[in-house]
């Protein structure tokens, strides 16, 4: 076996290989975009069994495919973790490469997980929607500005303005002048487009989770409705990597970050480590099931202690809790039971 890190970009990727022994055998720079990397991975193949290691990056699961077709192993790094393993003053894409092939060859590099091609497709789409309500909000605030700025004011009768009635009343108001009337137009074209945008992905994904038992499971929850159920499932995808339960929260970004030294503990704000999409979800969702699950609701008034000031702090906690009791559902396969609050 003969071990190959590679420094992977667009159009450029220095490789490393290492001998079964681990001293550097052959050292080059593939120019070119990623088909020219894959011959030369393979080229290496041809003389004998290698193993794979590069960093995650945009398309690192279009190269594991890739990879794992010629390799008799693939390992996808941290990139977060690397730097702390790596804290070095000379840094260049060879001594990545290098760095690279020398920890997969100690069996030392800390691992991505790498889904199948169809769940890493779901969780782009989730992301996806995220982007496209994003966008949408974006452009109700600038027609909201553009009534400010004219000193339009909304009607009481209308309740939303994004409503039928709502965007009829915007439709038939007249401006002083044309171009406000034009950006006005725009302005709604551009939001009907998000909306069309977010319904037609959202009707892919509505398929998506009624075919899935996990999502229909997690369901179950009071408050947790089809987006979180769905965005739990496709980044956990498979419950049983995970050792224990407990992993759930650091794998969201959940737990606070530490530093303890000398008899002292400091724990601070929240790591925010992987998507944040799912903590976003999950935070909607415990608040959601603070009003309709009297478990949560206890649990939140818990760690809350009757303070006002600590209602940040119980709200990630109790969306803690509830991605700890969602993998937990996802486990054994139960549906939502008071007890198991």
């Amino acid at each position: 076996m003969r071990y190959v890190g590679i420094d992977v970009h667009q159009r450029m990727s220095a490789v490393c290989i290492l001998d079964e022994n681990g001293k550097k055998e052959k050292a080059l720079t593939v120019r070119g975009n990623w088909s020219k990397l894959f011959k030369a991975v393979e080229a290496e193949r041809e003389a004998g069994p290698v193993a794979v290691c590069y960093e995650a990056s945009n398309g690192y699961g279009f190269l594991y495919d890739h990879f794992s077709r010629m390799a008799e192993r693939v390992v996808v790094a941290h990139p977060g973790q690397l730097r702390l393993i790596f804290r070095s003053k000379r840094k260049n894409d060879r001594v990545d490469a290098e760095k690279l092939a020398k920890l997969l060859f100690l069996d030392e590099v800390p691992p991505v997980y790498v889904p199948r091609v169809d769940v890493r497709a779901w969780r782009r789409l989730i992301t996806f929607r995220h982007k496209c309500i994003a966008e949408r909000t974006r452009v109700k605030n600038r027609l909201r500005g553009l009534l400010r700025r004219n000193g339009i004011e909304i009607p009481e009768w209308i309740k939303l303005l994004w409503t039928r009635k709502g965007l009829a009343w915007l439709a038939g108001l007249e401006w002083p002048e044309e171009g406000l009337a034009l950006e006005r137009d725009i302005l709604v074209e551009e939001l009907h487009s998000c909306g069309e945008r977010v319904g037609r992905i959202e009707r892919h994904l509505n398929a998506t989770a009624k075919s899935h038992p996990g999502v229909q499971i997690l369901m179950t929850i009071p408050g947790v409705g089809p987006r979180t159920a769905e965005a739990m499932v496709a980044w956990i995808d498979n419950v049983n990597r995970f050792a224990r339960i407990k992993q759930i929260g650091s794998y969201f970004g959940l737990v606070p970050s530490q530093d303890s030294s000398a008899g002292f503990n400091r724990l601070g704000h929240i790591t925010r480590q992987g998507p944040g999409v799912v903590r976003m979800l999950l935070t909607e969702a415990a608040w959601q099931a603070i009003r309709r699950a009297p478990p949560v609701q206890a649990f939140y008034q818990r760690v809350q202690r009757g303070d006002p000031n600590r209602r940040k702090i119980a709200i990630v906690a109790t969306a803690h809790h509830l991605a700890r009791v969602m993998a937990a559902m996802l486990r054994s396969g139960e549906p939502w039971r008071k007890a198991a609050a």
